[in-house]
């Protein structure tokens, strides 16, 4: 047999495998929608656009973050006191951490060791070592507090507190409070930007976006919102989404039902998009260019074109939708 009839079946197989890469279907981009109400996470397709399932979890859940690489959720469970930790492989349930009373919203340090949670009742944010699931410490902030968010160092924790209008700013080495800084009525939520020098945090109840630079936690700016047609005591910015690069920002108006699409350079609003009842909950997709908004008082999911700046569809995920996470 010569070289060359050794190669021919070489490249045969080389085309066979090309086009069989070339026929399968690019993987599917899933969001994760908790529901309050039914205790489940509900599963959509955005390929289709289409719910393709639900996963039990506890009590109540609501607030969600990554982790292990993105092979993990995390859930908390307001009503439970509890973190559900599911496996997306299985879509089971594989761990409970404890979380206190009245679970809000909680973020991990960036090695995904340790957890801190605001527990709004007790006024406190508890700190949790995840692997044992142990409640190490406890830090006194201001009454009912809320966001939660670590810095990508994972030196600062960042805590609102609704009935002060205080952001908290935490040492996580001392677990001491350096510092609190006076924001809008009932903040809420936050976001960095990617490069981390500035803190915005939604209040609901100021109809407003504080911005605050990282370097010395000072307020750089409050970005007010206005709908046409809506009264101020409407719109209530909640969730909070940053752009990947940086230049947009996507704010959901509460109960003035849109989404209000931010320049963060210019700190302008440059488009209204209109959503369900109560825009809440916040989650981009990897490319960008869709925007999932959880309208918490019409039970359903906005997707919507970036781009655009458009709503595509309305989809039904359950009662009382409140967060949203995308996984590719």
């Amino acid at each position: 047999m010569t070289a060359r009839s050794h190669r021919r079946p070489l490249l045969s197989l080389a085309a066979l495998l090309v086009a069989v890469a070339a026929a399968l279907p690019a993987q599917a981009q899933t969001a994760f929608i908790s529901s309050e109400k039914d205790h489940k996470l509900t599963v959509l397709d955005l390929k289709t656009q289409a719910v393709t399932g639900t996963i039990a979890t506890c009590k109540r859940p609501r607030h969600m973050v990554l982790t292990d690489g993105g092979r993990q959720l995390l859930v908390a469970c307001g009503d439970s006191g509890q973190a559900d930790l599911i496996d997306l492989a299985t879509r089971k349930s594989v761990k409970k951490i404890g979380l206190g009373d009245d679970p809000e919203i909680f973020d991990l340090t960036p090695d995904g060791k340790t957890l801190y949670v605001s527990n709004e009742e007790d006024g406190v944010v508890g700190v949790i070592d995840v692997a044992s699931g142990k409640r190490s410490a406890e830090i006194k902030v201001g009454e009912e507090p809320e966001g939660v968010l670590v810095s990508r160092d994972g030196r600062t924790v960042y805590v609102t507190s609704e009935v002060a209008s205080l952001v908290h700013v935490i040492d996580a080495a001392s677990g001491k409070v350096t510092k609190n800084i006076k924001v809008g009525k009932r903040p809420r939520r936050f976001a960095l930007t990617p490069d981390g020098s500035q803190l915005w945090v939604t209040n609901e109840l100021g109809a407003s976006v504080t911005v605050i630079g990282t370097k010395d936690h000072e307020v750089v700016d409050t970005i007010r919102f206005e709908v046409k047609g809506a009264r101020a005591a409407d719109i209530t910015p909640v969730g909070i989404a940053m752009s990947a690069d940086g230049k947009r920002a996507f704010v959901g108006l509460g109960k003035a039902n849109h989404v209000a699409f931010v320049d963060v350079a210019g700190r302008k609003v440059t488009d209204l998009v209109l959503a369900g009842k109560r825009a809440w909950g916040l989650g981009l997709n990897k490319a960008q260019d869709r925007l999932l908004v959880a309208n918490g008082l019409s039970d359903d999911l906005t997707i919507i074109d970036v781009g655009a700046a458009k709503a595509l569809k309305t989809v039904p995920v359950g009662r009382v939708p409140h967060s949203v996470v995308v996984v590719e």
